[in-house]
């Protein structure tokens, strides 16, 4: 078949060098501003309150979605009004309730993901599995030993499995 680009040999040879001057780009350095930014997300604190607040959102939205879900198993007795207001109250409980779940979740696994990997100064999947592990560890231990200790292995897969279907470590 007939391509409509030339060929390798050929272009090397032929002399396009605009083509060729478009291959090699040069470094470009990081501004100042970029740097600070750098530094500033690098700092394990800030990535955890950060990860603590949008976990907090995240949960504040599922609260809401799942507390709406919640029917009051006496509904043929109430009125709508007093439907609408048990629904609402519903949404509210779930919501709190859910925002500190995932805002805690998040600001655990951030820091333990974050320290972990200072500490090792690498970058892969055991940081993902160990900050897993503390993480449902650390929510489950007022469950006890058998509940902290499958908490552990429960969120370290699942973290895991999060990470190997995002492909963040190559």
């Amino acid at each position: 078949m007939a391509s409509p680009e030339p060929s390798a040999p050929a272009a090397g040879s032929g002399g396009d060098s605009a083509s060729q001057a478009a291959a090699v780009e040069p470094i470009r350095m990081p501004t100042v501003e970029e740097i600070k930014g750098q530094d500033i997300w690098n700092n394990c604190a800030v990535r955890s309150v950060v990860s603590g607040v949008m976990g907090g959102g995240l949960g504040v939205l599922m609260g809401l979605f799942f507390g709406a879900l919640d029917n009051p198993i006496t509904t043929e007795e109430m009125t709508a009004r007093q439907q609408i207001v048990y629904t609402a109250k519903q949404m509210g409980r779930r919501s709190i309730s859910n925002a500190k779940t995932f805002a805690v979740m998040g600001l655990i696994f951030s820091a333990a993901e974050c320290v972990i990997e200072k500490a090792r100064a690498k970058h892969d999947t055991t940081n993902t599995a160990v900050a897993g592990c503390v993480t449902g560890g650390a929510l489950a231990v007022r469950g006890g030993p058998k509940a902290t200790c499958f908490g552990c292995v429960g969120f370290a897969t699942f973290s895991v499995a999060i990470e190997k279907f995002f492909d963040r470590h190559t």
